[in-house]
């Protein structure tokens, strides 16, 4: 399991060339948290955006995921405790105001990246109304 890349994967790659492609601009290994495997794999900190790319088998993917057949019990363990970690990562982060985006690595980067761009443009939305609401109550 060392040997098993973290950072950077093929998934992570590809989701960031095509948000860089148009043009946005984020961080990566992002830690939103102070806890232990609590780190984004992109973020839009000003925005308050964290994406995650989970593997299929790491994170359990309903579609694509296998369970291997030595040490099942141990697999099984290990993946369920991976999915309560994302899911109380989701709620610790969206209880600190951020929006929390997860994708699967088999997803299409184009359309992962266009959910990222549609959320980007709702959260400027709100920031710019705010902002106006703001100033025209002075």
């Amino acid at each position: 399991m060392a040997k098993i890349r973290q950072k950077g994967t093929d998934a992570e790659v590809a989701l960031r060339r095509e948000l860089y492609r148009i043009g946005l601009r984020y961080r990566i290994d992002y830690e939103v948290l102070k806890k232990p495997r609590r780190v984004a794999d992109i973020a839009f900190p000003g925005r308050k955006i964290a994406i995650f790319v989970d593997g299929c088998f790491w994170h359990g993917c309903p579609e694509h995921a296998s369970w291997p057949k030595r040490n099942a019990e141990f697999w099984r363990q290990k993946i369920e405790m991976n999915r309560l970690r994302d899911a109380d990562t989701n709620e610790r982060l969206r209880s600190l105001g951020w929006t929390v985006l997860r994708f699967w690595s088999h997803e299409s980067p184009t359309d992962a990246a266009a959910v990222v761009a549609n959320m980007v443009t709702v959260i400027d939305l709100n920031r710019r109304t705010a902002l106006r609401d703001i100033k025209g109550k002075n």
